[in-house]
């Protein structure tokens, strides 16, 4: 088989025109898109999202990201519904009819047929003079001049950009209702995205030993706490138990390559000062990213300058965190 261009290039040539659409559809956000936005926002029902053929695809993804993020949504084939699906609509309900053309048949007599329910209608099209942008309330122009493929056929650009401005919709609305991280993680609470929304240090570091040293404690006794507690380091404090320094498997390798004798050492002529620490109470990702910013396997869990806790590198990748 011989192409004319490289496999690389009709990628990036690809991906570059994609990329450009989605630049294009830049401007087509307007007062109506504002106007959209609003009226989602004070809809009593749920906005359902209808397509057929790849736009009935592109429905889908739009309705998991709509409702991940807030806004109550269904989805309805164009053609289930003018076969009696068209009963799950609401008056209350607003109707998003995604349709590249514009003029699609099933579209087409679908949308006479939801003015009767009472919804609001919405189109995402990709041609301004089409059926579905003359009949609906709304009108969302993700407009594009050519598809990827070399024929102009295959949707690739005009569903790339549909499902663009779907993410534009969500992510408008997700915003304007000041929805948090906390709303997100209650819609994902399966899976290491969800532990990383709700998963805090406290639901991990309880499970651990606690290996703490005082300060005047000599090395060889503190290499005995290390062992036994196996997590590869100790705390140490002072003798109103506030933290000092940590004693880890790296300053011990580092104490025998300065030191022959240790008999007489004491912890803290050996120890790291200031370690690393994170607060009661702190979420796990964020754990994570202390660890990843100093290059360290290990945090000391703090409450009131007091040490409660340790918590490894380990114990994240075990959760699924990483």
């Amino acid at each position: 088989m011989k192409l004319q261009k490289n496999i690389q290039t009709i990628a990036k040539d690809t991906l570059l025109k994609e990329a450009e659409a989605i630049q294009n559809i830049v401007k087509f956000i307007d007062d109506d898109f504002e106007r959209t936005v609003l009226e989602i926002l004070q809809m009593k029902g749920r906005l359902v999202v209808t397509g057929i053929g790849k736009s009935a695809i592109i429905a889908n993804k739009i309705v998991a990201t709509l409702n991940s993020t807030g806004t109550p949504s269904i989805f309805m084939h164009a053609a289930d519904a003018i076969h009696g699906d068209l009963g799950m609509i609401q008056p209350d309900d607003i109707v998003l009819c995604i349709s590249k053309s514009g003029n699609t048949e099933e579209i087409k007599l679908l949308i006479p047929l939801l003015k009767q329910t009472g919804a609001k209608t919405i189109g995402l099209v990709s041609n301004e003079d089409c059926f579905v942008a003359k009949h609906v309330d709304h009108v969302l122009k993700a407009i594009v001049s050519e598809e990827a493929d070399p024929n102009n056929l295959a949707p690739t650009t005009s569903t790339t950009v549909h499902m663009a401005m779907g993410d534009a919709l969500a992510v408008s609305l997700l915003q304007a209702r000041g929805f948090t991280a906390q709303d997100f993680a209650k819609f994902h609470p399966g899976g290491a995205l969800g532990k990383r929304l709700y998963l805090k240090v406290d639901d991990i570091y309880p499970k651990n030993e606690l290996p703490i040293v005082n300060q005047d404690d000599l090395v060889k006794d503190s290499i005995l706490t290390i062992s036994k507690k196996r997590l590869g380091a100790a705390a140490v404090v002072n003798e109103k138990d506030e933290l000092v320094g940590i004693f880890t498997d790296g300053d011990l390798r580092r104490m025998l390559e300065k030191h022959d004798n240790f008999s007489a050492l004491r912890i803290d002529q050996v120890m790291t000062k200031n370690p690393k620490t994170i607060e009661k109470g702190e979420y796990a990702i964020r754990a994570l990213n202390e660890m990843r910013e100093h290059d360290i396997n290990q945090l000391i869990i703090i409450e009131n300058k007091k040490v409660v806790g340790f918590l490894h590198i380990s114990d994240l990748i075990n959760e699924g965190i990483i």
